[in-house]
């Protein structure tokens, strides 16, 4: 039986409930019941949380927007004309690590400003350049539509680095959410496709299978800010068939992981994709890739960009900043260790 949703407040810390009541004070209508052009103008809980910031301001002396070196947009040729690359770069001289990042809203909605905060928070804890794509969205785009932005992306900013002052030979990828999904995808296609592979691969609550039947899909499917009707409205708009959700570049818990980039994986106790990151890592490691699984409890889906209220937030950020920051001495040290097993059989976890 599902937890109500009351059951799900009382699991949270009191940072996270108090962000999520300001999420509901919004009375927003239920996403799943409107159109996907409607949908992208709901309240986010980006909002819910500057909203928090506001209430607190001068008792918690919350800053203002976190202040980063610079950020700069290039718009690139796409797959159907052109995509908006955000690039936010560290204070200091560079070349820099980056990381291609793309932003969360189940393939529909959200935007790069949705994830701002993120960005700005990976930037200043880890020293690096975060490039943010504004990929195609569904159901206008549908898969593998977004899934083929992102590998431009990442390709664009591997052919690119020394135009963000990047240094092309630590190029990482990331994502949250849907965005996670892609970063994991961009993966598969760069081996697939023989493109030289991301140094490392953050998957903040990533989307990786698309039967949705795990115990967390069970249990949260009442949770906020993301529930199971949701996901489903999601994949409904994302998918054009139930067989694209069997693709590996749609579902990569369904796909051969041999060779893959060293990862770090946050999840969140309080969300139905808890089971989809925690599943990825175990599958990554039996194909003998380096993984951190990063878990907090007491926290919800996308509690990762707020770590001005949420100290799980500040936690998270803080390893996943090392774990980027060291990114290719983990990837130099497990080069010798590389299998070249048959991809039929899962490699024995190093």
């Amino acid at each position: 039986m599902a937890y109500t949703q009351e059951d799900i407040l009382n699991m949270m810390t009191p940072e996270m409930r108090e962000v999520i009541e300001k999420f509901k004070s919004f009375k927003a209508p239920a996403l799943e019941t409107l159109s996907p052009a409607l949908a992208r103008e709901l309240p986010t809980l980006n909002d819910a949380v500057l909203g928090t910031l506001s209430d607190h301001f001068f008792k918690k002396m919350a800053g203002p927007i976190l202040e980063i070196g610079k950020v700069e947009h290039h718009v690139i040729p796409g797959g159907e004309g052109e995509l908006l690359l955000r690039v936010y770069s560290p204070k200091g001289e560079g070349p820099f690590p980056a990381l291609v990042y793309f932003h969360g809203g189940g393939w529909v909605i959200a935007n790069l400003d949705t994830y701002d905060s993120s960005c700005r928070q990976i930037v200043d804890a880890a020293d690096c350049i975060v490039v943010s794509a504004a990929y195609r969205q569904a159901p206008e785009h549908k898969y593998p539509a977004p899934v083929e932005d992102a590998f431009t992306a990442y390709k664009w900013t591997l052919d690119n680095a020394s135009v963000i002052g990047a240094d092309a030979t630590q190029i990482m990828i990331g994502g949250e959410s849907a965005g996670g999904n892609m970063a994991a995808a961009v993966c598969l296609l760069c081996r697939d496709r023989g493109l030289p592979l991301p140094v490392h691969q953050l998957l903040v609550y990533p989307v990786t299978n698309f039967k949705f039947d795990t115990r967390s899909h069970e249990i949260f499917r009442q949770a906020l800010p993301l529930n199971g009707a949701m996901m489903e409205w999601f994949k409904e708009h994302y998918l054009s068939s139930e067989e694209d959700g069997l693709e590996p570049y749609a579902s990569p818990l369904t796909a051969d992981l041999s060779g893959l980039p060293p990862a770090t994986i946050v999840t969140a106790e309080i969300d139905p994709l808890a089971d989809d990151g925690r599943y990825y890592a175990d599958k990554l490691k039996t194909y003998g890739v380096d993984v951190e699984h990063l878990h907090y409890k007491g926290v919800t889906h996308e509690f990762f960009g707020m770590a001005a209220l949420i100290p799980e937030a500040k936690k998270a950020l803080g390893e996943v900043a090392s774990r980027l920051t060291h990114a290719k001495e983990i990837l130099w040290e497990k080069e010798g260790d590389l299998r070249t097993d048959s991809p039929t059989q899962p490699l024995t976890p190093l």
